[in-house]
């Protein structure tokens, strides 16, 4: 483990960072590739900042005395930019895929409690599809882990096995319960502000063609905190330490619609969000009560 870079209360600023993601790598990404396992601590940080109100909003939560199990997420952004656009991290910012997401809270995160978030890289895979890692998030109050998120980046590369037929995916499961998800054009902006995240996929059509899209798509993690958001307000929602995990599947392109199905049981969900014929997936999860 390298050196930890660390701060008090206040993250570092974005602007920098964002420069920093522009700037091709002295090195072409290849089969040797290494990820180092960097750190980042972020200690004393607020859970009330002023962009709270705006995150409930955008995502469709309701104001409560505890946080939103995703408002994590978004508090501890700046130290996941922070490791990608560090000059020790080998790949290339722009272009990573968020293929998977879970998050396991322990207990209710109360709104102003201060929290210690701790950030690292690991778990490094050479799959067909290129090179995956994690970013492992960490946030404890009072020195206790109350909440953990592992979420998995791909870094596209052909390799041995690119070439092999891909297997087809599994039949859509139907789910009994339904509710619709609008998806408004100015959304990536919305919760770009909110979060962060200023990638130019999500902004406007005319960055995200430059990356292969025919329009913006929304944020994964605004996806699946809208899932969530109206999750949790059914009546048979559980209290109580929880994980939800999720795939992302295919974008959901902006503007949209888009239908959130799950089905219920005594100790877990199962949840998707499916395009507006409900014939493709957007993304899929499970819901478990620990």
């Amino acid at each position: 483990m390298t050196e930890p870079l660390i701060y008090r209360s206040t993250p570092p600023s974005l602007l920098p960072m964002f420069g920093r993601a522009l700037l091709p790598k002295s090195h072409k990404p290849g089969a040797n590739t290494e990820i180092p396992e960097l750190l980042a601590e972020l200690l004393g940080v607020a859970t009330d900042t002023p962009m709270l109100s705006r995150y409930l909003n955008v995502c469709g939560f309701k104001p409560g005395s505890s946080l939103p199990m995703t408002w994590p997420h978004i508090l501890a952004f700046p130290l996941h930019l922070k490791l990608l656009t560090d000059k020790r991290f080998p790949l290339p910012l722009l272009g990573l895929v968020h293929l998977r997401n879970t998050i396991t809270q322990h207990r209710p995160i109360q709104t102003g409690e201060n929290l210690d978030i701790r950030v690292t890289l690991g778990n490094q895979q050479s799959t067909e599809r290129g090179i995956e890692f994690d970013l492992i998030t960490e946030a404890r109050s009072a020195g206790r882990l109350i909440w953990e998120e592992v979420s998995t980046n791909l870094f596209r590369m052909a390799t041995a096995e690119s070439g092999k037929p891909k297997a087809q995916p599994p039949k859509l499961e139907t789910y009994p319960f339904s509710e619709s998800i609008t998806a408004p054009e100015n959304l990536g902006r919305r919760y770009g502000q909110v979060s962060g995240d200023r990638n130019p996929i999500h902004m406007h059509a005319l960055s995200a063609k430059a990356f292969g899209f025919p329009r913006a798509i929304a944020h994964g993690m605004w996806s699946k905190a809208r899932a969530l958001s109206l999750l949790e307000q059914q009546a048979d929602w559980q209290s109580g330490p929880v994980r939800v995990s999720c795939q992302f599947k295919k974008p959901l392109f902006l503007p949209g619609t888009a239908q959130l199905n799950w089905q219920t049981a005594s100790d877990a969900w199962d949840y998707q969000l499916l395009n507006s014929k409900g014939d493709a997936p957007h993304l899929s999860g499970r819901i478990e009560w620990l």
